[in-house]
C-alpha cells in the first residue's frame, strides 16, 4: 500500500513559491486559524467537497445520486433523516456527485492521494523545471502537519535532483521535521506579529513556538564537505555531498488593521536581522482571493475589517526593513 496523504491542489506553472517554474503542493491541515486565511479548505485533514452556488443550475443530478440524501442546496439543513445538519456537515465525501455535475458546482477541495501519483504528476513538468531553474514547492495549509507524508515526498523528489522549497507557518515540532528541512534549497517562513497576544487573537496561537523555529532555522548549515555533482533519476543534476544549508526567506503578509504598524515591521526586521542575519524578507499585501473558497464550503467569509495597503504603504515597509539591516526578497 502506497504513502498517502492529504491534498489540497496540485498546482503547475507557479512562478511566485520559489525561483523559475515550480508545482506546489498543497498539503491539508494547520494549527493556525488566520482570520485571513485565503485556504479554509485546508483547516484541516480529512475530504472535503465545495459547493459553488454561482454554477449550480439546480439540475438535481448531484441530489440524486448522494448516499447521505443531501439536496441541492449543501447549506441548507438536510432533510433526510431530519439531522438539522447541513449538507456540508453531512457530506461523507464520496465523490459521488462531483462525478455527476454537468457544471463543476460540486468540486473536490482535498482529496487522499497517493505520493507516487504526486511524483509522477511532478515527472511530467520536469522539463519546465530544468530549462528555468524552477522545481517543487511544498505548501497549504501547513505541510509539516503531515510529517511523514512530507519526510516521504521530500526523500523521493531530493534523491531525484528535485529543487525543493517550503513554505510554513512555523508552528511545528523542529525535530520531527528536520530531515525534511534540510533537504529543501528554500525555506520560506511566515513571521505574522511579534506581539503575542495579537497573534494570539488573530491565529489562535501564540507566536512563541514560531519564533523559536525561526532562530532554529539557523542550524540547518552543512551536511558534508566537498560538492560531488551527480544526476537524479529525474535528469536533474543534484549534490551528493556538501549541501548547504537552505536559503531562508521571512515572509508577513501584510494585513492591514493587524500587524502593518511600522513598530510591528521594524520589530519584525530587526528579530530577523538578530537571529538569521543572512535571510531575507518579503512582504506579501492581503488579498481576498479566497472569498469565494468560504462560500464553497459553507462557511462566513469574516474578513471586512482588513484591508490592503496601497503601493506607496508597502514601499514604506520595505524601506523600514532595510533601515534594519535585513535585505529583500520578491517572488511576485
Amino acid at each position: 500500500m502506497g504513502v498517502k496523504g492529504y491534498i489540497m491542489q496540485l498546482q503547475p506553472f507557479s512562478v511566485n513559491d520559489g525561483e523559475g517554474i515550480r508545482t506546489n503542493i498543497f498539503m491539508a491541515g494547520c494549527p493556525l486559524r488566520c482570520r485571513w486565511c485565503s485556504n479554509p479548505e485546508g483547516f484541516m485533514q480529512k475530504e472535503v467537497i465545495g459547493w459553488y452556488r454561482r454554477r449550480c443550475i439546480g439540475c438535481g443530478a448531484c441530489a440524486s445520486v448522494c448516499p447521505q440524501g443531501i439536496g441541492i442546496d449543501m447549506d441548507s439543513a438536510c432533510i433526510a433523516g431530519h439531522s438539522g445538519l447541513t449538507g456540508h456537515e453531512m457530506c461523507i465525501a464520496c465523490s459521488a456527485c462531483v462525478k455527476v455535475c454537468p457544471e463543476n458546482a460540486r468540486t473536490r477541495m482535498v482529496t487522499i492521494m497517493d505520493a507516487e501519483d504526486i511524483i509522477h504528476e511532478i515527472h511530467r513538468h520536469r522539463v519546465f523545471y530544468s530549462y528555468s531553474g524552477g522545481g517543487v514547492t511544498f505548501t497549504g495549509g501547513e505541510a509539516t502537519m503531515q510529517p511523514e507524508f512530507l519526510d516521504y515526498l521530500s526523500h523521493e523528489l531530493y534523491g531525484m535532483g528535485y529543487s525543493l522549497a517550503i513554505e510554513s507557518c512555523g508552528y511545528f515540532d523542529f525535530e520531527q521535521v528536520r530531515e525534511s528541512l534540510e533537504r529543501m534549497d528554500l525555506i520560506f517562513m511566515d513571521l505574522k506579529h511579534m506581539d503575542p497576544a495579537e497573534h494570539q487573537k488573530y491565529t489562535g496561537v501564540s507566536n512563541e513556538k514560531i519564533l523559536d523555529n525561526i532562530q532554529k532555522l539557523a542550524t540547518l548549515g552543512t551536511t558534508g564537505s566537498g560538492s560531488e555533482s551527480k544526476r537524479g533519476s529525474s535528469g536533474l543534476e543534484i549534490k551528493s555531498e556538501g549541501k548547504e544549508g537552505p536559503e531562508i526567506v521571512i515572509r508577513i503578509p501584510v494585513i492591514g488593521g493587524v500587524n502593518n504598524s511600522e513598530e510591528n515591521i521594524a520589530a519584525s526586521a530587526a528579530f530577523v536581522h538578530e537571529y538569521l542575519p543572512h535571510a531575507r524578507m518579503e512582504l506579501l499585501p492581503y488579498h481576498r482571493l479566497g472569498a469565494v473558497k468560504y462560500e464553497a464550503i459553507g462557511k462566513p467569509f469574516d474578513q471586512d475589517d482588513f484591508y490592503t495597503l496601497d503601493a506607496e504603504e508597502m514601499d514604506r515597509l520595505r524601506e523600514i526593513v532595510r533601515e534594519q539591516g535585513v535585505s529583500l526578497a520578491d517572488y511576485r
